[in-house]
C-alpha cells in the first residue's frame, strides 16, 4: 500500500501581502488628507515660487492683527507666487511650461543663534503722527461691486494664471458698441453647427449652398469689423437672409447629437482662441512692467557719459565726514533706478524738519554706479548728504567668501487669498515684499554705524518719520510693519522642520528700522549664511531668489519689532481700490506690485504722489524726453 503524502502547509506569505496592501490603502488617503495642501512648483511665468497654502486664521481686510491673539482656524486658502508675474524674455505667446526644482529643504533643526535672545516682551508700537480728517472713513478700501459666483471663479482663475494683468485689464476695459457684431457671431456659430448635417441630406442642395454662402459672407464681414461702426450699410439684409436660412435648417430632420457635438466643438475653439489672445495681452503687459523705459535707459547712459567727460562733481568731498558718524541719521536705499532713488530721498528730506545730520547711502550695482554718482552730484537735497556705493565692488573686494555678490532688490511675492467657506466672496491678491540676499550684508558694509532705516526705492515719504530714531526696540533687530494675512504655519512646506512659531505673522519691507548693534549681537548674518546653505541653490537664480522668503522670515522670527501699521500704506502698485483720502493721510506710500509709479502702466490715481517729489534736471530730462514723461503725471 502506497504511503499517502502529508497535507501541504498553508503559506502565510500571500495573506500577509494582502493585509499589507489593505493597510496601506487605508493609510494613504489619511496621509493625503493631512498633507493635501503643501506643493511647490513653478509655472511658465517668470521663475517664481508658487505655494498652495493651508487654511489658518481668518484674514481681515486690514492685514494686521495682534500676533498673540489666537483664533480658530477657518476656511481660508492662499496661493503664493514668487516675485514677478511673467518673464518678458519669453518670446512665444504660448510658452511651454518649465518646471524648476523647489528649494532643497533638509530635514534637520537649525541650531539656535550663538547669542540667545532675551525673553520676548510684547512691545508697544509707537504711534505714527498721521493727520486724519474727521470725515474720512477708516475703511481703506472702496466698496467692491457684488459679483456672482461665476464671476468670482473667473477672477480667481485669471489672477492665478496672469496675476495683476487681470486687475489692469478690468480697469482699462474699453466699452465697445458691438451688439450687432455679437449677433453676427451667434448666427455664424449656429449656421456652422447645422451645416455639416444639412449637407448630408438628400434634396437639400439649395439650402446647403445658401448656408455656405451666408457663412462665407459673415466670415468676410467679421474679419473686417470689430464694432458696429465698422459694419457695412447693407448688414441688415445679410442678417435677415441668415435668419431665414437658419430657420429652414432647423425645420429639417437632423441628428441633434451631431448639431450638439458641432456646437461644443465651436465653443471649445472659441474659448481656446480667447485664452490665446489673453496670453498675448498678458505677455505684452508684463513686457511693459518689467522692462526699463527707453527714457530711463537714455538718462542712465547720458549721466554715465557726462561723468567720464567732465570732472565729476563729487559731493563726497564736502560731506564724506558725515558718512561714518554713528550719531547721524543714516538711511539705506537699494536701487538700480536713478529717478526712483531720487524720489525716495527728496520725499524724505521734504517731509523732515531737520536734515542737517541726515545721510543717505544708495547701494547700486556697477552698471548704474556712475549714473547715480553724476545725478546726486548735480542735485542737492537740503542739508542732507548722499553716499553712492557700488555694492558689487565692495562685496567682491572685502567679502569674497560671500557667494552672492550680485545686488538684489527687495523680493516681492504675489499672495492670492480666498475663502474656502465663502467661495462667492471676492478674493484678494496682495504683494508681500521682503529683504533680498543683499540686505543681509548691511552690518558688514556699515561697520561703524549703530542704527539705519532701510527704505525701498518704491516708497514715498509724506510725513516726518524722524520719530523712528527714538523707537526703543529693546533686544529686537528689525522694526517692520507686520502682514498678518500670511502666517508662518501656512509656509510649513517651505520652512521645513525648522523651529518657528506657526502663528507668527509675516512682515513687510518698505520702511524698516534696523539696529545694527543687535544685528551683530545676534549674529544675523551668520545665521543667514546657514539658512542660505539650507534653502538656497546658487546654481539656479530662480531658486536662489525664491529662498529669500523663508530666509527673511526665519532670520527675524524672534527679532521682529512691530511698527504701527499706519506707518506705511502698501498696495499702490496693484490695488485700484484704495481711497484717495487714505492715500493722502498716510505717513508713507509703498508702491509694491508690478505697476510702479515711474511706468506708464502705473495706476494714474497714485502716480501723482510719486511725481510731486521728482527732481527735474532740465538738461538730461529734456534730452531723453523725460520732461514729457513727467508732464503725463499731471493727468
Amino acid at each position: 500500500m502506497k504511503a499517502t503524502a502529508p497535507p501541504a502547509k498553508r503559506r502565510r506569505g500571500p495573506r500577509l501581502a494582502v493585509l499589507a496592501l489593505v493597510f496601506c490603502s487605508l493609510l494613504v488617503p489619511i496621509a493625503f488628507l493631512f498633507n493635501r495642501f503643501p506643493a511647490v512648483y513653478v509655472t511658465d511665468e517668470r521663475p517664481q515660487q508658487e505655494i498652495n497654502l493651508p487654511s489658518f486664521d481668518p484674514i481681515e481686510s486690514g492685514g494686521s492683527v495682534n500676533e498673540d491673539v489666537s483664533k480658530k482656524s477657518s476656511g481660508s486658502s492662499s496661493v503664493l507666487h514668487r516675485g514677478i508675474d511673467s518673464d518678458p524674455s519669453i518670446v512665444s505667446p504660448k510658452p511651454k511650461a518649465v518646471v524648476f526644482p523647489p528649494p532643497k529643504i533638509q530635514q534637520e533643526v537649525l541650531p539656535p543663534p550663538k547669542v540667545e535672545p532675551k525673553p520676548e516682551v510684547k512691545p508697544v508700537p509707537v504711534p505714527v503722527p498721521v493727520h486724519h480728517n474727521k470725515n474720512i472713513n477708516l475703511d481703506n478700501k472702496r466698496p467692491p461691486r457684488v459679483q456672482s459666483a461665476d464671476e468670482v471663479e473667473k477672477a480667481k482663475a485669471c489672477q492665478l494664471e496672469f496675476g495683476s494683468y487681470c486687475l489692469w485689464s478690468i480697469e482699462h476695459k474699453e466699452v465697445m458698441i458691438d451688439a450687432i457684431v455679437k449677433r453676427l457671431k451667434d448666427q455664424l456659430f449656429v449656421a456652422r453647427s447645422y451645416y455639416p448635417s444639412i449637407a448630408k441630406l438628400k434634396g437639400k442642395e439649395t439650402l446647403t449652398r445658401e448656408l455656405k454662402q451666408n457663412i462665407q459672407e459673415h466670415e468676410r464681414v467679421l474679419s473686417e469689423s470689430i464694432v458696429d461702426a465698422d459694419l457695412p450699410s447693407f448688414i441688415k439684409t445679410k442678417i435677415e437672409r441668415m435668419d431665414q436660412s437658419i430657420a429652414r435648417a432647423k425645420s429639417c430632420t437632423v441628428d441633434c447629437n451631431n448639431v450638439d457635438r458641432k456646437l461644443r466643438q465651436i465653443l471649445h475653439m472659441t474659448e481656446d482662441e480667447a485664452h490665446f489672445h489673453m496670453k498675448q495681452s498678458a505677455y505684452l503687459y508684463n513686457l511693459g512692467v518689467h522692462t526699463m523705459p527707453k527714457s530711463h535707459h537714455c538718462l542712465n547712459m547720458r549721466l554715465t557719459v557726462e561723468y567720464f567727460k567732465s570732472m565729476p562733481l563729487d559731493p563726497n568731498d564736502s560731506s564724506a565726514h558725515k558718512f561714518n558718524i554713528p550719531d547721524n541719521r543714516h538711511y539705506v536705499i537699494l536701487s538700480k533706478n536713478v529717478l526712483a532713488a531720487s524720489v525716495v530721498i527728496n520725499s524724505t528730506v521734504s517731509s523732515s524738519e531737520d536734515t542737517e545730520n541726515v545721510v543717505f547711502h544708495v547701494l547700486t550695482d556697477a552698471q548704474n554706479f556712475y549714473a547715480m554718482k553724476q545725478w546726486f552730484a548735480r542735485n542737492s537735497y537740503r542739508e542732507s548728504a548722499v553716499n553712492v556705493i557700488n555694492y558689487e565692488q565692495i562685496i567682491f573686494e572685502n567679502f569674497p567668501e560671500f557667494g552672492t555678490q550680485q545686488l538684489y532688490l527687495p523680493e516681492e511675492f504675489r499672495v492670492f487669498i480666498s475663502s474656502l467657506e465663502r467661495p462667492t466672496e471676492k478674493s484678494r491678491m496682495e504683494y508681500l515684499s521682503v529683504f533680498s540676499h543683499s540686505h543681509f550684508f548691511l552690518a558688514e558694509i556699515f561697520k561703524d554705524l549703530k542704527k539705519v532705516i532701510v527704505l525701498d526705492d518704491d516708497v514715498v515719504v509724506q510725513r516726518d518719520i524722524s520719530f523712528l530714531w527714538n523707537v526703543d526696540m529693546g533686544d529686537k533687530v528689525n522694526g517692520a510693519v507686520r502682514f498678518c494675512g500670511l502666517k508662518l504655519g501656512q509656509l510649513r512646506n517651505l520652512l521645513g522642520r525648522t523651529m518657528y512659531n506657526q502663528q507668527s505673522c509675516a512682515w513687510m519691507s518698505g520702511v524698516n528700522v534696523i539696529d545694527l548693534d543687535k544685528w551683530r549681537d545676534h549674529n544675523v548674518t551668520e545665521n543667514y549664511l546657514q539658512l542660505l546653505r539650507k534653502f538656497g541653490n546658487n546654481d539656479d537664480e530662480a531658486s536662489l531668489r525664491a529662498s529669500a522668503l523663508p530666509i527673511s522670515l526665519l532670520s527675524f522670527q524672534h527679532l521682529l519689532y512691530p511698527l504701527d501699521e499706519r506707518l506705511t500704506l502698501s498696495g499702490l502698485g496693484y490695488d485700484y481700490g484704495i481711497k484717495e483720502e487714505v492715500v493722502q493721510s498716510s505717513a508713507s506710500l509703498h508702491y509694491n506690485g508690478n505697476m510702479k509709479p515711474w511706468l506708464e502702466l502705473g495706476i494714474p490715481d497714485y502716480r501723482k504722489y510719486w511725481k510731486r517729489f521728482l527732481t527735474r534736471d532740465e538738461r538730461f530730462m529734456d534730452e531723453c524726453n523725460l520732461l514729457e514723461f513727467s508732464v503725463k503725471f499731471e493727468g
